[in-house]
Parts: C-alpha cells; sequence; structure tokens
C-alpha cells in the first residue's frame, strides 16, 4: 500500500500524511497514562502500520515513563532495515520514579534536552533520531534560548536529523527561530480544538517549519463508536476520564459534531475517523497527523484518511456542523493554498 507524503518543511525529510503514535503504547501506572496495555498487541499495530505504508513512528520519553519508546525500539528492530520507519521522539519531561503517578515537571535546559536524547537513545537501542523535539515549554518560564540551543547542537552533532517542539506558542517558535531555524511544529489539532489553525499553522508555512498535528480525533471522541458507556468504561488511570471534552456538558456538544460527520462518511466510504484527520490535512501549512492505534484494527480505522480529498461542499457542511453544534473552539475552515 502506498501513502502519499509531504516534505517536513526544509529538514528534508519525506513523511506519510499519517503516522503511528504510540502514547497508548506506554499503557497504564504513570499519571498520563490510557490504562493497561499489551505490549503484543502494539507490537502488531505496529507492524500493520508499515506493512500499510505508514513511514514514522511518533514516541515520547514521557509515554510510559519511557516504555513506549523500549517497544517502539523492538519493533522497528524487528524489522529489516529497508522497511523501518523513521523515528520521533520528545523530552523535557521529567518524573518521579519514586512516584510514577505524579505529574511529570517540564523542565526545559541545555541539560535536560542533552540528557533526554541520551536517555531516549538507550531506550530505543539506535544511534540517532529523525527528528527529536521538546515536547512542553518550561513550567517556570525560564528561558528557552539555552535549551534550543542545545537541540540545535544536537541536529549538527547528527545524534537529530531534525529537530522540533510541541505545545509551544508564537513567542517561543519566534525565539526559537532566531537561534536556528525550527524544522517542526507538533501542536493538538482537530475538529473540536482547532486553535492552531488561527496563527501557529500559518505561521510555520511562512517559515518553511513542518506541522505535524496531533489528536486529530481528539484522543477517540471523533470516531464511530465513542459515546458516554466508553467513558464510563475507562480504567480508573486513563486521563481522559477527568478531561473536559470527555464530560458534560463538553462531551454531548462533541459527539454532535461527531454525528454530523457520519453522512459524509458515507458520501465518501470512509470511516468517520478518516474524515477527521482528512479534515486536519486539508489545512494549508499542515504536513501529516499523528493518530494513536492499540491494535491492528484501530489502524484500519485510519489508515483510510489519505485517500479521502473533501470537496468544498464537505468542509461548508462541516463548518456549519461546527457552528450548530458549539463544539470547541477556533476556525472551522481550513486555510487553502
Amino acid at each position: 500500500m502506498s501513502l502519499p507524503r509531504r516534505p517536513l518543511g526544509g529538514s528534508g525529510l519525506e513523511i506519510t500524511t499519517v503516522g503511528f503514535g504510540s502514547w497508548a503504547v506506554g499503557g497504564g501506572g504513570w499519571a498520563f497514562g490510557w490504562g493497561p496495555q499489551d505490549d503484543d498487541a502494539s507490537l502488531d499495530a505496529i507492524q500493520h502500520a508499515v506493512d500499510l505504508g505508514v513511514n514514522w513512528i511518533d514516541t515520547a520519553a514521557i509515554y510510559g515513563l519511557g516504555h513506549a519508546e523500549e517497544v517502539v525500539g523492538r519493533a522497528v528492530r524487528a524489522l529489516p532495515a529497508a522497511d523501518r520507519p523513521l523515528v520521533f521522539t520528545k523530552c523535557g519531561l521529567v518524573w518521579d520514579e519514586a512516584d510514577r503517578l505524579k505529574a511529570a515537571r517540564r523542565i526545559v535546559t541545555a541539560k535536560s534536552v542533552r540528557d533526554g536524547i541520551e536517555a531516549s537513545l538507550r531506550r530505543l537501542r539506535m544511534d540517532y533520531v529523525d527528528l527529536f523535539q521538546i515536547h512542553w515549554p518550561d513550567e517556570k518560564g525560564d528561558p528557552v534560548e539555552e535549551a534550543w540551543a542545545e537541540m540545535v547542537k544536537l541536529r549538527d552533532e547528527g545524534k537529530a536529523l531534525a529537530v522540533g517542539v510541541s505545545n509551544f506558542d508564537l513567542d517561543l517558535l519566534e525565539r526559537c527561530e532566531a537561534i536556528g531555524h525550527v524544522d517542526s511544529l507538533q501542536p493538538p489539532f482537530s475538529l473540536i480544538n482547532r486553535r492552531a489553525g488561527r496563527e501557529l499553522i500559518p505561521w510555520a508555512h511562512q517559515h518553511g517549519t513542518g506541522v505535524i498535528v496531533y489528536s486529530p480525533m481528539e484522543s477517540g471522541i471523533l470516531t464511530e463508536s465513542f459515546g458516554p458507556e466508553r467513558v464510563a468504561a475507562m480504567d480508573a488511570g486513563d486521563w481522559r476520564r477527568a478531561a473536559g471534552a470527555f464530560n458534560e456538558p463538553e462531551l454531548g456538544r462533541n459527539l454532535s459534531l461527531r454525528d454530523a460527520l457520519r453522512p459524509i462518511a458515507r458520501r465518501h466510504d470512509a470511516s468517520v475517523s478518516a474524515i477527521a484527520i482528512a479534515w486536519a490535512l486539508a489545512w494549508h501549512g499542515v504536513t501529516a497527523a499523528i493518530v494513536g492505534a492499540r491494535s491492528p484494527k484501530q489502524v484500519d480505522g485510519w489508515i483510510g484518511a489519505p485517500d479521502v480529498s473533501l470537496t468544498e461542499a464537505d468542509l461548508a457542511d462541516i463548518a456549519s456542523a461546527v457552528e450548530q453544534t458549539g463544539a470547541g473552539k477556533g476556525p472551522a475552515v481550513p486555510r487553502r493554498a
């Protein structure tokens, strides 16, 4: 299966428009886990995604407090060298091994960046990663300049082929870009959380920065079978149980928007998930979307998204549904080329 690819800004990397997200692969037992996850199921899901043409995996040190990176490393090593996907990971979240359920601290310094890549490479058992990113801004507001200069050094040293940031605002992006080019930006972006479409995605396009959006299905809400009963059945350790989008009154509005996607999905003979992802990919400046999966079946639910070409009528129907349901925040009409 051949999936379309787009250049990740000026990094030289060409990536498929959907990539495998490994947040849930980290399993449970930490502050932002998704509950228990079987490693064999994760390995099968990654293998299936690669078999279907996905050429990159997104992970992070914090996912399962290092466990997701270990699983991703196992999956990649099991593949023939010619078939191995690109590996992207992130740093800057520091956890307490003595209290694994305690929220990690956001520490972004030259030291945390350097320590982060060395630890990630050990867990992945790799000599370099294709993309290394700062996961979140420093929680104390410490200047980002020293940390970003260290990121640029890692790129120069070849420990990372490209470097980027996640969850950064416009001011932080400008400050990083003044020191060294930001190869990629990773913001949350979905039909429910549309804020990045206002300024961040246009800024990235103007500066030659690739954009990899995360949570395009809003962590499961924008899928066919999601409902209040799924929330009630979630593991006690699943972070979504306490999130506003998964509780009333937001949940009802969000599910109404999801339901409005069903006739559009039928027109395209596609899943609701694929329509939600295709909407994010329709934005000028978006390179690709991270899509999570805990099993091969979940991969099958979104792998068709790159083949969906939303018409202007589709986009108008979606924008109307956003207005009528009042779901989420941010611009509802994609900026086009």
